[in-house]
């Protein structure tokens, strides 16, 4: 009796320690770049979407204007 509650209790503690699949029960998500983003209202008025260096450049004018996305980051 007691070894089949022991082996029980380690069946238990195996199955919750294995990982399990991390789906997304039927999403499909498909990764874009940053710059194929869509135009909202809160879009900058320079930049057009799907243009990679428009996109660039824009960075560029923020890390200049201290608008810096990774701030605290030692490059």
């Amino acid at each position: 009796m007691k070894a089949a509650l022991l082996i029980a209790v380690m069946g238990l503690a195996l199955t919750a320690c294995s990982e399990h699949p991390q789906t997304a029960h039927g999403f499909q998500h498909h990764d874009a770049t940053a710059y194929s983003g869509p135009a909202t209202a809160f879009t900058d008025a320079g930049w057009k979407t799907g243009d990679k260096s428009s996109w660039e450049e824009h960075l560029k004018v923020r890390a200049q204007r201290g608008q810096n996305d990774y701030y605290g980051r030692k490059n």
